[in-house]
């Protein structure tokens, strides 16, 4: 699916409900196989408490990286990559859907979601204030384990 196809799958989920509580969530995970290391990058619209509309994107880099920190890296760069795609007059085509029915209630945010976790026991730790101000940089809320769950839990599940 081209990008344009995705951002029109999610104007159309949006337009089905225009008062809902919209959360944009983009992250990625990876694997490491014998020869390679796959990644997942999930793009997820969500309407809080009535469904979601989500995809992949799939990337295989045919090596085995076996450097957390570098991988941890291009898994936040294919982030990036995707909410670059979210250009500000982008953003603001959706952010227009829900703008009329703010009255009601409606809501819309875009996070970033980052396979990394801020627990002294998280091998990830000593990345995190890195990974975040990456984030924020882009101007898009990050979430961290355990609130990471496009990155930990969907896109985990097409790593394997």
């Amino acid at each position: 699916m081209s990008f344009e196809h995705v951002f029109k799958r999610i104007i159309e989920f949006m337009n089905a409900d225009p008062s809902g509580n919209f959360r944009l969530m983009v992250g990625t995970d990876s694997q490491v196989h014998k020869r390679h290391t796959v990644f997942i990058t999930g793009i997820v619209i969500q309407n809080e408490g009535k469904g979601v509309w989500a995809c992949i994107k799939k990337v295989v880099v045919p090596r085995k990286m076996t450097q957390l920190h570098e991988r941890i890296s291009l898994e936040l760069s294919l982030t990036e990559e995707i909410v670059a795609l979210f250009t500000e007059e982008r953003k603001n085509e959706l952010i227009d859907i829900v703008l009329p029915h703010i009255y009601k209630g409606a809501t819309f945010t875009m996070e970033g979601h980052i396979d990394i976790g801020a627990g002294k026991r998280n091998k990830t730790s000593e990345f995190v204030k890195e990974m975040v101000t990456r984030m924020e940089s882009m101007g898009v809320e990050p979430k961290i384990k355990p609130n990471a769950f496009v990155a930990s839990s969907y896109a985990n599940r097409y790593t394997k």
